[in-house]
């Protein structure tokens, strides 16, 4: 826990030491600027593409708002998914747990998948998830499996049911007709 908490305090020093370029160089956009510049130093293997436009300046938005509020840090562990990343993770979580409707519990196919859309967010420390989930319905982001409690997805037109897993009966997302961002 302690470590969780210096890599906040640290973060949050960055963004701070950064504002004033951030300022400088986009304006009144600078807050923004700054907390994603050292977010992405604090998380730098995360990659924010392929997310549709809506959902990536959604995320970004809460993720800015968790910092400087309230010194909350909210990294993305996955976001967008090749369409044939997915159909081996799901293949893979058969094999490990022996049957289709098992899997389906904890990965989908990819005609099935939010992350192939593109609306879809796994995060990370726990921390920042309970705050997404405390606060993500003022930018759409709902957390949408109780197995699940880093996975969000952004849904603008309030929430939607949440669900026991991920196989569940679903209905369709209001973005599964949009192309995602490239």
């Amino acid at each position: 826990m302690r470590r969780d908490a210096l890599y906040a305090w640290l973060t949050l020093l960055l963004a701070r030491l950064l504002l004033p370029v951030a300022v400088l160089r986009h304006g009144r956009c600078g807050r923004h600027v700054a907390a994603q510049w050292a977010l992405g130093l604090r998380f730098p293997s995360e990659d924010l593409r392929g997310l549709v436009p809506a959902a990536h300046a959604a995320f970004t938005a809460a993720r800015t708002e968790a910092l400087w509020r309230d010194r909350q840090l909210i990294g993305l562990t996955s976001g967008y998914r090749d369409p044939s990343v997915q159909w081996r993770m799901f293949l893979t979580e058969i094999a490990h747990t022996g049957s289709e409707e098992l899997a389906r519990q904890r990965v989908l196919p990819p005609e099935e998948s939010p992350h192939v859309v593109g609306i879809a967010m796994d995060v990370r420390p726990t921390e920042g998830a309970r705050w997404l989930e405390a606060h993500g319905w003022r930018f759409g982001l709902y957390r949408r499996y109780d197995n699940e409690w880093w996975h969000f997805e952004y849904w603008p037109g309030g929430p939607p049911p949440r669900l026991p897993h991920p196989g569940f009966s679903r209905r369709p997302h209001p973005a599964q007709g949009q192309r995602r961002a490239v």
